[in-house]
């Protein structure tokens, strides 16, 4: 026979399997050598778990270097540790099924967790769990390097599978339930339970487990007291995957979700005790640079977080709520809470943060920020409804355009009444500026420069102010007066533009973020800034808003309540329907305020409106504040004239013309000539 007759026809494919067996031996070597390798260099996972129970403080300090917060004190009351048996299994069913339903499955980490998050994500879907498994989540809480590198995310799953060998699954999952973060310096599922619905862990009921579960991937975000909405739509999310992982049945879940429902937040939660200095303004620090760091780097990374908080200044705004709370109270005005910012418009820093009369207060819901739920503004927004007719590119208006203060319906859409606003005091004016319109706050030229300018247009310059909450579609005209919802702190930033030239920076609490090696993480110190507004329409509205002489007609001697001695200052006030809020937001150009006063239920005051409410706490804080600094003041821009018109008219005086005045004009709009 032949040699080619004696080969066998399968010889080829048995070699090419050979060398395909061959290869992937050496591909597995180099894997486990690598494993090996990686494995040598890294902590041991008993030291690990060891480092579990410790923590390398954070502290929070504020722009003086005095410390106000450590992120988890000496005091390790705040976190209770427990054994697995005595945790609601309601709680560990649900925090499976939101974060690793595979765990007591897989070898520490799960191929098929990592695919089910990347398929959700591509679904879009409304929760999107995490790929990380529960002993990878572990991991990080522990290793404390803040990389984000594909190398870091290797040595994550090295120590994960060595952990997940070493350790019985229940040790691992009662060290992570004893570890994690559940927001308002709850860490740990006992200290949650006991914060959120005062009784232990082990009496969890399926509605409060559920609820509980969704919190630890994002504490900020899904903070029960602050963003109620946003939990109970986690809280769907959480049962819907357990009914999906076949923890519960549908009729268990729809129960669990029933349970709480047409709840408000203070009808269901245990109030929480602050015993801590400044607890709204640390609390937004604390989700700030968790949103930025993560919860496990800010809990056990040791930073160094340098505020932008003035002692002073927060001292001087707490006495003023406080006390202007009290005087309120023997007025019987049902006024229960005030709120207060301030801002170096210059830089964009929050100076001072009051989110309530008191934290510890739950007759008041002191624990809720006002400075951050937006609240209708009033006549604050007033404001902006002229500045829109300042910035049209034809048919524009300026400080001494003419209106008619008179009965006026305006068209509110098809099979709608017509809205036929009034003024504050029930009166009509007749013939009068913009300057006099916005300095009285008269209701119906407000709404008439809305009309002129467009809702469209009021909303973009919002959006250019930094204001985040005017994006319905459906505003009518009352948006003039103050009918969209605003935060206080929002508010108050879009007038800091005002003063500093038509500059809007965003509002920032912390200067600098330090390792605990000194090594800078994040430094405030050159800001973003946008010029959102053309600096002459902002010294324009200023100048409107400094003008004591001008709102004189409507406040009378209430005006001295937004004056300061020997200072030039702008102030505007706003009151809402029912007196339900009251506002007074002002500046010089070192400091600009806001203080917002009402009740946190939304429930009237009584016999108060803006400038009786909040202007004293106002203006006894910028008294305070403004002590040891020097008289500045508004500066006019170069292409800002100031020309004498007729009073009557607002046109150019004339021989003829009986009355005149000066008035500020932008060069390039200037008023007209009269006719003939």
């Amino acid at each position: 026979m032949s040699d080619a007759s004696s080969s066998h026809p399968l010889r080829p494919l048995l070699i090419l399997i050979l060398i395909l067996g061959a290869s992937a031996l050496l591909v597995l070597g180099a894997i486990a050598v690598g494993y090996v390798r990686i494995a040598a260099i890294l902590p041991p996972p008993d030291e690990l778990v060891d480092r579990a129970n410790t923590f390398k403080t954070t502290t929070i300090y504020d722009r003086e270097s005095n410390v106000i917060y450590e992120v988890f004190p000496a005091d390790a009351g705040r976190r209770t540790l427990v054994p697995l048996a005595d945790i609601s299994p309601h709680l560990i069913n649900a925090t499976l099924a939101v974060e690793d339903p595979n765990f007591y499955r897989h070898p520490g980490v799960d191929p098929v967790g990592i695919a089910r998050a990347i398929y959700y994500i591509l679904r879009q879907d409304a929760v999107q769990p995490g790929g990380s498994s529960i002993v990878q989540q572990l991991v990080k809480l522990t290793y404390l390097s803040s990389e984000r590198t594909l190398e870091r995310k290797i040595k994550e799953a090295v120590l994960a599978i060595e952990i997940n060998r070493r350790y019985p699954k229940d040790t691992i999952l009662e060290i992570y339930l004893n570890h994690i973060f559940y927001g308002n310096l709850a860490y740990g599922i006992e200290t949650a339970a006991q914060t959120y619905f005062g009784k232990p862990a082990s009496d969890l009921t399926l509605a409060e487990a559920s609820l509980l579960a969704g919190i630890p991937q994002r504490p900020g975000d899904y903070d029960p007291y602050t963003h109620w909405n946003a939990v109970r739509n986690r809280q769907a999310d959480v049962l819907r995957l357990m009914v999906e992982h076949g923890f519960i049945t549908p009729a268990e879940a729809h129960r669990a979700w029933m349970a709480f429902a047409d709840q408000a937040p203070e009808d269901v939660l245990a109030q929480p005790k602050a015993n801590f200095r400044y607890p709204h303004f640390v609390l937004m620090v604390r989700q700030e640079l968790e949103a930025t760091y993560g919860p496990e780097v800010v809990t056990m990374g040791g930073l160094r977080v340098y505020t932008t908080l003035d002692p002073r200044l927060q001292e001087a705004a707490e006495q003023a709520v406080r006390e202007g709370i009290q005087n309120l109270a023997k007025r019987q005005a049902r006024a229960g809470n005030a709120a207060l910012v301030a801002l170096d418009p210059n830089a964009g820093e929050v100076l001072a943060l009051v989110g309530s009369a008191d934290y510890n207060n739950e007759a008041i819901d002191g624990q809720v920020n006002m400075a951050v739920v937006p609240r209708q503004t009033g006549s604050v927004i007033k404001p902006l409804d002229y500045l829109a007719t300042f910035e049209m590119p034809e048919d524009y208006w300026t400080p001494a355009t003419i209106i008619m203060d008179e009965r006026t319906e305006f068209p509110d859409g098809p099979g709608r009444p017509p809205y036929v606003p009034r003024n504050y005091d029930g009166k009509f004016h007749g013939p009068v500026s913009v300057r006099s319109a916005l300095a009285n706050s008269y209701n119906i030229p407000a709404v008439k420069a809305l009309q002129h300018a467009g809702i469209p247009a009021l909303k973009d310059l919002a959006q250019r102010l930094g204001i985040s909450t005017l994006t319905r579609e459906d505003y009518g005209l009352s948006l003039a007066l103050g009918s969209g919802e605003v935060s206080l702190l929002e508010m108050t930033n879009a007038f800091a533009a005002f003063a500093n030239g038509g500059r809007r920076l965003e509002p920032h609490l912390i200067l600098r973020v330090e390792t605990q090696d000194g090594d800078l993480l994040a430094d405030a110190s050159q800001p973003y800034q946008v010029q959102a507004i053309e600096p002459a329409h902002a010294f324009l509205i200023t100048s409107i808003l400094s003008d004591g002489a001008a709102r004189r007609p409507a406040f009378g001697r209430a005006s001295r309540w937004l004056e300061l001695p020997d200072r030039p200052v702008a102030a505007k006030t706003g009151t809402t329907n029912d007196v339900r809020d009251g506002w007074t937001i002002g500046y010089t150009p070192q400091i600009v305020a806001g203080v917002w006063v009402g009740n946190t239920d939304n429930a009237p005051m009584k016999g108060v409106s803006g400038v009786s409410s909040a202007a004293p706490i106002w203006r006894a804080f910028m008294m305070a504040a403004h002590e040891d600094l020097p008289v500045q003041q508004f500066q006019r821009p170069s292409d800002v004239v100031q020309i004498e018109i007729c009073a009557e008219t607002g046109q150019l005086a004339t021989p003829d013309c009986e009355t005149t005045r000066l008035e500020y004009f932008k060069s390039n709009q200037l008023p007209p000539e009269p006719e003939g």
